[in-house]
């Protein structure tokens, strides 16, 4: 078999299986498995296929089928211009979170120390893209997930940032340093829970649990970690959250009740709302 024939029969698996981008992640998983870039795959479509290579791509193509994100398959998912690692331990990083990104960005400086907390970090994708960008910037996972955790000090170790970082291993509620961050980010639990049956089986059955269900109304983390960041976080600093595509009004609600002041939205790239920028009060 070619590579030409191999990556035909494996979009066409995908296809059968609902995958809308059959043919790129066919593609994708062929390069993996074959240690070729994505160009070489085009002049090396004619040339046959080691048996070897042939049984690691049906067997990638058949854990994608079943609806393994190709992120876990690939083990690595690039995020912000850098590269992680995602597996089931956590979310996998994706492009709509960029724009949380930017926002906090936009608030921190880039001439003197600052100190970032990322409240249930997770993969720790959104305080390194932070702490790449601001070099001067220190900063502080909180994830009350071990696994979890452990996933982040891991990618924080690849990107060269354990220097600059710390994984703090337990709740937002335990953390003890809501009073010396300038700026506290957090992509929490969001998902309403009587929705979760109806995501995706990528998300439903492979995200954990507990970084998608929000409570019956997908608030219940913005209203704890606003009361605590009310009463904890020193004036003028800044709370950035992710947020469901419907959940910017309740959300600035829950911040202007709580205090806080220069609320700002932003939308992502698909045009849905997705964070919300808002500052404690300078007394």
């Amino acid at each position: 078999m070619t590579y030409d024939q191999l990556m035909a029969v494996g979009t066409a698996r995908l296809q059968d299986a609902g995958i809308v981008n059959a043919r790129l992640e066919s593609r994708w998983l062929l390069a993996h498995v074959s240690g070729c870039q994505h160009s070489e795959l085009i002049s090396r479509g004619p040339d046959k296929v080691a048996e070897q290579t042939i049984s690691a791509f049906q067997e990638r193509i058949s854990r994608r089928a079943d609806r393994e994100p190709i992120q876990h398959i690939l083990g690595t998912t690039e995020f912000y211009g850098l590269e992680f690692l995602s597996d089931a331990r956590a979310l996998i990083p994706r492009p709509d979170s960029e724009i949380v990104v930017e926002i906090a960005l936009e608030r921190i400086s880039r001439e003197r120390p600052v100190f970032i907390a990322d409240l249930g970090t997770g993969s720790g994708c959104l305080l390194a893209a932070l702490l790449a960008n601001r070099p001067m910037a220190k900063g502080e996972g909180i994830e009350a997930s071990e696994a979890a955790a452990a996933l982040a000090r891991e990618n924080l170790m690849r990107l060269g940032l354990t220097d600059r970082s710390d994984v703090h291993p337990g709740s937002w509620a335990s953390w003890q340093k809501w009073a010396e961050a300038d700026l506290i980010i957090s992509n929490p639990p969001y998902i309403a829970s009587a929705e979760i049956e109806g995501l995706m089986p990528e998300v439903r059955e492979h995200d954990p649990m507990s970084a998608l269900d929000g409570g019956p109304d997908g608030l219940d983390a913005y209203r704890e970690i606003t009361e605590l960041a009310a009463r904890g976080m020193q004036p003028g600093a800044w709370l950035v959250f992710e947020i469901g595509f419907d959940q910017k009004q309740t959300v600035t609600a829950l911040l202007k009740d709580a205090g806080f002041v220069e609320i700002t939205c932003r939308k992502d790239l698909g045009g849905n709302d997705r964070a919300i920028a808002a500052r404690r009060p300078i007394v």
